[in-house]
């Protein structure tokens, strides 16, 4: 099946319901499969003491007023809920606190997605385990060995789950895109893996798609410009289209593995394209053919093949050619 493209609007919506409506309808005409939110609420997830990442926030003077900011109420998340059904796409969220599960399940989600730093909280992967819904789990600050436990964790449950490889740093530069993680996630645990992107350009994920993604997430902004923690880690709606298109083209390439040894559909090709010899001056009776005698014409068959060439050096003409005269066996 085609790669599963999850659209992240996270933080784009800036706290604004109307914003995030917004982005819901220009997501639905990408071509995506699913649109990613994140469920804060605020006293459940934070506290006073959470400090900043980055202080960038111009109106929050703390980072749980900024929670506080983000979230929104349980009647306003089945509003969201709602839109994303009517425009097709797939509603998915990254709860950050148990009561933001509870809040999900009446929603009435299909899976959860497993933030970063969220994969050692053993607490909240057991009240989405107690669910039986599929997750995603992010790999970007996890170890193996921290990612051994949650993976047990969620077997013993078992939870059906695919893994993301991801990188915690916005925007992500190319050396720490980790692409070869997605082959050593697929060979360590056998599950369905993916690629969870923070790079704001498509290149990455496509060949996160040609190195075997099943699953793309990439963060998406109205514009890089735009206030927000991750507005320069983002693609843009027109850069979201061409990667739907680019991400399924390699996956149907990648369909199609192509024999090297089956050429025979250039037959006529090769016949237009191909060369034979022919010789690149006036050259009487007698003469005996060198290397800068020759020349290489299309198309074939009209003299002798052109890789035959060193097979009619040091042999002499039996007649008179003139420049650009095909050279055949008979000639000699």
């Amino acid at each position: 099946m085609k790669p599963y493209l999850i659209a992240e609007i996270g933080q784009a919506h800036e706290g604004s319901l109307g914003l995030l409506h917004s982005y819901i309808d220009a997501i639905a005409t990408t071509g995506v499969q699913a649109i990613k939110f994140q469920m804060h609420i605020a006293e459940a997830e934070s506290s006073d003491y959470e400090p900043f990442r980055v202080q960038f926030s111009l109106e929050d003077a703390t980072r749980m007023a900024y929670w506080r900011r983000m979230g929104f109420t349980l009647e306003q998340w089945h509003g969201i809920k709602k839109h994303c059904d009517e425009v097709g796409l797939d509603f998915i969220c990254s709860p950050f606190s148990n009561q933001a599960v509870d809040w999900l399940e009446e929603i009435g989600v299909k899976q959860y997605k497993i933030g970063s730093g969220e994969v050692t909280n053993l607490l909240l992967l057991e009240k989405i385990a107690q669910t039986g819904k599929p997750v995603i789990v992010s790999s970007g600050m996890s170890s193996y060995a921290e990612l051994d436990t949650a993976v047990a964790f969620l077997r013993n449950r078992k939870v059906s789950f695919s893994l993301l490889q991801c990188t915690t740093s916005y925007p992500t530069q190319p050396e720490q895109y980790g692409l070869n993680v997605i082959n050593e996630l697929k060979e360590r645990y056998e599950v369905p893996v993916g690629f969870s992107d923070h790079s704001a350009t498509i290149a990455t994920g496509i060949a996160a798609v040609a190195l075997g993604a099943e699953i793309l997430e990439f963060h998406v902004v109205f514009d890089r410009n735009m206030f927000g923690p991750d507005s320069k880690s983002s693609l843009t709606i027109p850069e979201v289209s061409e990667l739907v298109i680019a991400a399924n083209e390699i996956y149907t390439a990648l369909q199609h593995p192509i024999d090297k040894n089956k050429n025979e559909q250039y037959s006529a090709l090769k016949t237009i394209f191909e060369k034979s010899l022919a010789v690149n001056k006036d050259l009487p009776k007698g003469h005996v053919l060198t290397f800068d005698d020759l020349e290489a014409k299309k198309p074939k068959g009209y003299g002798m093949d052109a890789l035959l060439f060193h097979t009619v050096l040091g042999k002499a003409l039996k007649r008179d050619l003139r420049q650009w005269d095909f050279l055949n066996e008979e000639d000699f």
